[in-house]
C-alpha cells in the first residue's frame, strides 16, 4: 500500500481559511461557552454560516451550492471547530446526510433535496446506527416493506446527530431480511412524514449544542421514489459515504485540537510562576512541542485523505481511500484527545474550570474518537485493508 496521496492547497484555500476564521472569531467563538451551557442548537450560528455559504459548502454549484472541494470543506469544518465543536457539526452533518445522494441518488432526488439544503432551507441528518446495531451496523432491524408506490418503515435509529433540527434524513432500512447486508436499502425521510418522530435529547458529555436523539418509525409511509439508488445497495452506499465523511470528523478533531493549542500557548506566555513566565520552563515547552508536532502530522494525514476523497467523488477509483479516511479520523481524534488533555494540564486548576474553554474542548474532543465508527473499528478497517 502506498501512502503518497498528494494534496495541494491553493490561494483560494488560504483565503477561505481567513474568511472562516474571521467569521468564527467574530460570530461563533463568543457564543461557544453559552451554547455548551444551555445545550440549545445555535440557530444564529446556522444563519451566519448560511449567509456566508459555509453551512453545506460541498454541495455542487448545479444545485445552488458553493461547489467546494473536499479539502475546502475540511478547512471550513476545521476552522469552525476551532471556535465551537457543536457548530462545526452544521457543515459536517449536512455533508454526512447528503453524500449518499451525491454517490447513489437519482438526478431527480438530488435536485429535490440538495437544492433546499444549499439554500439553507433545511439540514440533512444520517440514520444508520440502532440500539442493537452500532459497530455492527449490518445487524440493523429497521424494516422497509413495499406497499404499492410506497415503502412502510418501522424501527428505531439511535445516536442521530442534529435530529429534531434537521428537515431531511438519510435512513438505512432492511428491505430483504434474507440477504443480510445486501438486503439493506437507503431512503430519504422528511421531518413531516406521517409515522416519523424523534425522541428526547440525549444528555451528553460534550457537543451539547448539537442535539442527539433517536428516530422512530411507526408505519411511516414514504413514496418509493425516495429510495436512494437501487434496492439492496443501501449498505454499500453507507460504507462508501463513511469513507468520505470520516475525513470531516478528522477535520473537526483538528479544529478542536488547534483551538486548545492556541489557548494553552497564549496562557503559558502570560502566566508567571517563580518570577518568570511558565513558558520559559523546558518541561512545558516539550509538552507544547509534542502537541504541535502531533497536530501537524494529523493535519497532513487529514488533508491527504481529503485529496483522495475529492478524486473519488469525481469518479476516479481510489482503493486506498478507505484506509486513508480511517487513518485520518483515528489519528486526528486520538491527537485531539491528547492535545486537549495536555492543554488542560498546562492551565492547571484554571484549565479545570469553565472560566477557560479548555475543559469544554476536552469534553468535545472525546466524541471524535467514538462517532462515525469508534477508533477501535477504524483500526479493524485499516488492518483489513492492509491484509487484503
Amino acid at each position: 500500500m502506498t501512502l503518497d496521496s498528494a494534496f495541494r492547497t491553493t490561494e483560494e484555500h488560504d483565503l477561505l481559511r481567513e474568511t472562516v476564521r474571521a467569521l468564527a472569531d467574530d460570530k461563533i467563538a463568543p457564543r461557544a461557552g453559552e451554547i455548551d451551557e444551555t445545550g440549545e442548537f445555535p440557530w444564529d450560528v446556522h444563519q451566519a454560516l448560511v449567509q456566508s455559504d459555509l453551512h453545506a459548502p460541498h454541495i455542487p454549484e448545479s444545485y445552488g451550492g458553493a461547489g467546494a472541494d473536499a479539502l475546502a470543506t475540511v478547512i471550513v469544518i476545521e476552522e469552525v471547530a476551532r471556535a465551537c465543536a457543536s457548530s462545526s457539526l452544521i457543515p459536517a452533518v449536512n455533508k454526512l446526510g447528503t453524500v449518499p445522494l451525491l454517490l447513489s441518488g437519482s438526478e431527480e432526488l438530488k435536485a429535490k433535496y440538495l437544492t433546499p439544503v444549499a439554500a439553507g432551507e433545511g439540514m440533512f441528518s444520517y440514520g444508520l446506527s440502532e440500539p442493537e446495531a452500532g459497530s455492527d451496523a449490518a445487524a440493523m432491524r429497521t424494516r422497509a416493506v413495499r406497499d404499492g408506490d410506497h415503502y412502510v418503515l418501522n424501527g428505531v435509529k439511535r445516536w442521530i446527530t442534529n435530529a429534531g433540527v434537521s428537515r431531511f434524513y438519510t435512513v438505512m432500512a432492511v428491505t430483504d431480511p434474507d440477504q443480510g447486508a445486501r438486503g439493506i436499502s437507503a431512503f430519504v425521510v422528511e421531518e413531516g412524514d406521517e409515522g416519523f418522530s424523534v425522541g428526547a435529547l440525549e444528555k451528553k458529555l460534550g457537543i451539547k449544542g448539537s442535539p442527539t436523539r433517536e428516530l422512530y418509525f411507526d408505519d411511516c409511509r414514504i413514496p418509493a421514489d425516495r429510495m436512494i439508488g437501487a434496492e439492496g445497495t443501501g449498505f454499500k452506499t453507507a460504507l462508501a459515504t463513511l469513507d468520505h465523511t470520516r475525513v470531516t470528523i478528522a477535520a473537526q478533531a483538528l479544529g478542536i485540537a488547534q483551538g486548545a493549542l492556541d489557548h494553552a500557548t497564549g496562557y503559558v506566555k502570560e502566566r508567571k510562576q517563580f518570577g518568570r513566565p511558565i513558558a520559559d520552563f523546558q518541561g512545558l515547552q516539550f509538552m507544547l512541542a509534542d502537541m504541535a508536532m502531533k497536530l501537524a502530522a494529523a493535519r497532513q494525514l487529514t488533508y491527504a485523505a481529503a485529496a483522495r476523497s475529492e478524486r473519488a467523488m469525481n469518479g476516479a477509483a481510489d482503493p486506498e481511500l478507505t484506509f486513508m479516511s480511517s487513518a485520518a479520523k483515528c489519528f486526528a481524534s486520538d491527537t485531539a484527545m491528547e492535545v486537549t488533555t495536555d492543554a488542560v494540564q498546562l492551565l492547571g486548576g484554571y484549565g479545570y474550570t469553565r472560566d477557560f474553554p479548555l475543559e469544554r474542548m476536552m469534553r468535545d474532543a472525546k466524541i471524535t474518537q467514538i462517532y462515525e465508527g469508534t477508533n477501535q473499528i477504524q483500526r479493524v478497517v485499516m488492518a483489513r485493508q492492509l491484509l487484503k
